[in-house]
């Protein structure tokens, strides 16, 4: 991945074109085999540890029946296939046959739709099998139409932990992708892309004494929100963009209390709030998926004090920068973490700042000059250099038109050229000679008012002519 960053972070790649897997993995085999016995029921956990693609997930002849998400026991939930995106894990509990007359495939299947480019080469499913009898045949997957998983926004947890009240803090994210000043694309959250700050926030938090609440220490680009201990935090994210990002929370489990259907535009667009109805027992989970142009709504209370980031689990999205701070309860985190002086030394020997605001000033906590930035925004209106492009393109163009009205009126329409005429003077009478004709028949067109093109056939028939007459 080292290697194709420089290239994916490109001018080279204006549009942010993400770099194709060169296949689809289970178990890092293309042929797994899972050995079972008739009339069990076993329990699979599914991970997806890929940089990028979603997979869809079923298990040909069989039920799944969902018990977890990212760590959540769930009320059983019957599925024929779920859709898994990076960093997304459930467990499923899989009952075999009671004969051992075939095998089954399992088949694991890449979303395509997140590709900007199609690779003919690239096989987009890794299969494996459910093998009852190694001595029988693996037979191929079978070809699906659609994809039609399972919706886990139903998913009830094991516990039926209740919605949580109203928030006390909203947070809502704007997601764009888009060009910066060097070229390259980048993604922002409410139009800031994220760079790292010199002095890592948690570093600030636990040196910044009671400034630690004021979020602008950590630094503009950081995109950083302070939590207090125990608040009800709701995020609203609105997808811009036309593609699915798996959005991933650090530091807690949230309720997945509404995501809306594929172009739904923003969650204020839907009504936000007011004009929704959410489950008694949300989903909970850590990563939740949003659709191309929609929104999801997303709450948890803030009792876990630390310095979570919640951004975009596609690796690509990491790197361009869609990503957010959330400081929680800063003040209680001071109080619960002291870090190791070996720790401390490490960090002093890579020259690792661990003290300050995000620029490293220990000073004034407010003094940001020096922060890590992103480029520069893409200049409004016309660069220098756009302008001299601008102007000899002009030129050209004025050129070429100037090129073309002298050429058309230095030759009035009705006169044959004289090299045309002496050809024609020179050429035999014999009115059947099919040159003849054709000269003949160029010097009428000629004069009938059609265009240069018929002057340049015309000359051309009678210079072959005369070269024949002279042979």
């Amino acid at each position: 991945m080292a290697d194709l960053i420089p290239i994916f972070m490109s001018k080279n790649n204006p549009t942010g074109a993400e770099p194709v897997p060169n296949s689809a993995l289970m178990n890092e085999t293309q042929n797994l085999k899972f050995a079972v016995e008739p009339g069990k029921t076993y329990l699979f956990r599914v991970i997806n540890i890929g940089a990028f693609a979603g997979q869809y997930l079923w298990f040909e002849g069989h039920k799944m029946t969902i018990v977890e998400v990212d760590g959540v026991y769930t009320q059983k939930a019957e599925a024929d296939s779920v859709y898994i995106s990076a960093a997304q894990r459930v467990s499923f509990l899989l009952t075999t046959k009671n004969d051992t007359g075939a095998n089954f495939p399992i088949v694991a299947s890449m979303d395509t739709t997140l590709f900007d480019q199609l690779p003919p080469e690239l096989n987009y499913n890794s299969t494996g099998w459910l093998v009852y009898d190694d001595a029988k045949p693996k037979p191929d997957a079978a070809l699906v139409d659609e994809f039609d998983p399972f919706d886990d926004m139903t998913l009830v947890p094991y516990d039926e932990m209740p919605l949580l009240p109203e928030p006390d803090q909203v947070v809502q994210l704007d997601v764009i992708m888009d060009n910066l000043g060097d070229g390259a694309n980048y993604a922002f959250f409410n139009n800031i892309s994220y760079k790292p700050p010199k002095v890592p926030s948690l570093y600030s938090v636990l040196s910044a004494g009671d400034m630690a609440t004021n979020a602008a220490i950590y630094g503009e680009f950081t995109h950083p929100f302070v939590l207090k201990k125990g608040e009800i935090v709701q995020i609203v994210v609105n997808n811009l963009d036309t593609g699915r990002h798996p959005f991933h929370l650090h530091g807690h489990a949230f309720q997945a209390i509404h995501r809306s259907e594929e172009d739904a535009g923003t969650y204020d667009d839907q009504g936000g709030d007011q004009n929704q109805t959410f489950a008694k027992a949300p989903m909970r989970r850590d990563t939740l998926v949003i659709y191309p142009t929609g929104n999801i709504v997303l709450r948890f209370k803030a009792d876990n004090p630390g310095v979570w980031l919640f951004h975009c689990h596609i690796e690509w999205h990491v790197v361009s920068g869609l990503m957010a701070t959330f400081v929680e309860a800063p003040t209680e985190l001071q109080k619960q973490i002291t870090i190791p002086q070996d720790h401390l030394d490490v960090c002093k020997a890579a020259g690792q700042p661990t003290a300050g605001n995000a620029a490293g000033n220990t000073v004034d906590l407010l003094d940001l000059r020096g922060q890590n930035a992103p480029p520069d925004p893409l200049p409004a209106g016309f660069t220098t250099r756009g302008i001299v492009a601008l102007v000899f393109s002009c030129v050209a163009g004025i050129l070429g038109v100037c090129v073309v009205a002298w050429y058309g009126f230095a030759q009035p329409a009705d006169e044959v050229p004289p090299e045309v005429a002496r050809l024609m003077d020179d050429s035999p009478s014999d009115p059947n000679g099919p040159t003849t004709t054709a000269a003949t028949d160029g010097v009428h067109a000629r004069a009938a008012g059609e265009d240069d093109a018929l002057v340049t056939v015309a000359s051309g028939s009678a210079q072959h002519h005369r070269a024949t007459a002279t042979s």
